[in-house]
């Protein structure tokens, strides 16, 4: 089901959300919330969703390209549910570039993140799930986990010239 997702402001985006209780592993309520997470996604044309950003405090997120679309391999982001993640970064390269965030549409900021990383967490059925992230991947990781701790990406950008309403910082023509 494609659930309404909250803009920036609404309190739930501001806190750290809740872990997933050990006997919701592999039930049919986490299976729905994963499904309302890719409705949500493919609905609104995104690459990532956070269980806060449709009003579930719960530390769960949803991230992907279904396919290659016409991006280059280091664009690839295998879909995935995370429940419950940790997230480490590896090495001390941070890259600036763009990002957008179905909670605050129509916007774009340069954000700075780690090139590189590791995330684990468990999938929907409770199996454990590790991964080392590099380029997009990282940065599209880094971005969702954010959430589950109440973080918006303009807290992380350093030169608010970069950031702004994309019809103006892009215009066309």
């Amino acid at each position: 089901m494609v659930r309404e997702v909250l803009r920036m402001g609404a309190p739930v985006l501001a806190q750290a959300a809740l872990p997933l209780p050990e006997h919701l592993f592999g039930t049919e309520k986490l299976r729905a919330l994963a499904a309302d997470l890719w409705d949500t996604l493919a609905e609104r044309g995104g690459i990532g969703l956070a269980a806060p950003q449709i009003g579930v405090s719960l530390r769960v997120i949803a991230f992907g390209l279904p396919h290659k679309l016409t991006e280059p391999d280091s664009f690839l982001v295998p879909q995935t549910v995370l429940v419950n993640p940790g997230i480490e970064v590896l090495g001390e390269t941070v890259e600036d570039d763009w990002e957008g965030c179905l909670s605050l549409p129509g916007l774009r900021g340069v954000v700075p993140r780690p090139t590189k990383i590791r995330y684990w967490g468990r999938t929907i059925e409770g199996e454990p799930l590790e991964r080392t992230a590099e380029g997009y991947h990282a940065r599209v990781v880094a971005h969702e986990y954010d959430h589950l701790d109440g973080i918006l990406y303009p807290a992380r950008i350093r030169d608010w010239h970069r950031f702004g309403f994309v019809e103006a910082l892009f215009p066309k023509g």
